[in-house]
């Protein structure tokens, strides 16, 4: 997949999909099976013995699937990509695939909440250690690599909800300092069309698919996308553990994938006037979106990104009951806890993932009561834009 001469948004449509199609259909049909028969003896022992390439039960491979891994695989110039039944069922599967008990691992501390909680509560019961460090800390990052211990620096890019942009390229320089170290990197809020991980030199490039790759807000999905070897034994444990994706599921992605760069670029640009008329509005305080020059990562998105994504978080002036205020006036964007899809999406953090924290302990981990995050559509940005000023017009 990696030497396919063609730009992004041809593969986006084509890349992965065999011609013709079963059938002559022109999209990838469903190949609605848990298991797949031998047409003889002779035939099982070429599968098994790697002679021919087919699949033998639903939960090792399906048709559908396989088509949407391989157009993935294509957009992050990725050898392969294993494709899993949620975001987090692929991020669980492949830190069990590279950590052993007595190892360790580094990850940012504005991490998603259930990798956290999973490095934190339940990989730590098995014996994995981790440091958690503040993102854009390269020093931390540095100190808290073991030599010979350190199995996996992983990080996301931008993260959630303030859209810290990690410097990949220095992040790669210390990964190839120490031998042994994989650097993941989870580029959910980037997709391929704004960064390619892999390109930057990471190991593996993770992403909820629920998300911008899928597009439309109608399927949970999760991949894993790098060099053949390392996607295999992630692939292998997949098997085993069981966190495979549904056919149904894959022709949705499929299908939202090859409309992914379109999407991405309204989002693109409909984020950045969003960021630009919040940042001047009195009623906000603060604005975090990389295409800002005042966000702390502004140089660094610049240099590595090709736009900065539609999502845009931000502080209200005011308390915990004024932005609920806000939010409940807001027409356009509908209040939901995911992001990526082509409707507008808006929610206050603290009463939507934090909601059973105090406003101390939310505090604690950066999330602040007046926080909203506003995941763009790809509505008219002048319709969102007249929705946004009303909403903040009365106090």
């Amino acid at each position: 997949m990696t030497d396919d001469p063609r730009r992004l948004a041809t593969l986006a449509v084509h890349a992965g999909e065999p011609r013709p199609q079963p059938g002559h259909a022109v999209v990838t049909p469903i190949a609605c099976t848990s298991t797949y028969t031998f047409r003889d003896t002779a035939a099982l022992r070429d599968h098994f013995e790697g002679r021919s390439e087919r699949d033998e039960y639903g939960r090792y491979g399906n048709p559908t699937v396989t088509v949407a891994e391989r157009k993935l695989a294509a957009l992050e110039v990725a050898e392969d990509c294993a494709l899993f039944a949620s975001g987090m069922a692929a991020i669980t599967t492949t830190l069990l695939t590279l950590l052993r008990p007595g190892q360790h691992l580094i990850l940012t501390a504005d991490g998603y909440r259930r990798t956290r909680q999973f490095v934190t509560d339940f990989l730590a019961r098995f014996g994995v250690e981790h440091t958690l460090v503040e993102p854009g800390d390269h020093a931390a990052i540095a100190a808290a690599i073991v030599p010979g211990k350190t199995r996996v620096l992983l990080g996301e890019s931008p993260t959630n909800p303030y859209l810290r942009v990690a410097d990949l390229e220095a992040l790669a320089q210390l990964r190839r300092h120490h031998r042994g170290l994989k650097l993941v990197v989870d580029s959910t809020f980037a997709t391929p069309v704004n960064q390619q991980p892999l390109t930057w030199g990471a190991d593996l490039v993770l992403h909820s698919c629920t998300k911008y790759l899928g597009g439309h807000n109608d399927l949970l999905a999760g991949a894993v996308c790098g060099d053949a070897a390392l996607v295999g034994l992630v692939r292998e444990l997949r098997g085993v553990l069981g966190g495979v994706l549904d056919p149904h599921s894959a022709y949705l992605l499929t299908r939202g994938l090859k409309t992914l760069d379109l999407r991405v670029h309204r989002q693109n640009s409909s984020g950045q006037r969003i960021a630009e008329f919040l940042a001047a509005h009195p009623a906000i305080d603060e604005v975090f979106y990389p295409g800002l020059p005042s966000h702390p990562d502004h140089a660094i998105a610049r240099a590595q990104m090709r736009g900065f994504g539609g999502v845009v978080s931000f502080l209200v002036r005011g308390d915990l009951t004024r932005t609920s205020r806000f939010i409940d006036r807001c027409k356009l964007p509908q209040i939901g806890p995911s992001l990526g899809g082509v409707e507008s999406l808006i929610e206050q953090p603290a009463l939507m993932s934090f909601y059973e924290l105090s406003s101390e302990q939310r505090l604690a981990v950066g999330i602040r009561d007046n926080l909203v995050r506003l995941s763009v559509g790809v509505e008219d940005p002048e319709d969102l834009l007249a929705d946004l000023t009303q909403a903040l017009a009365e106090p």
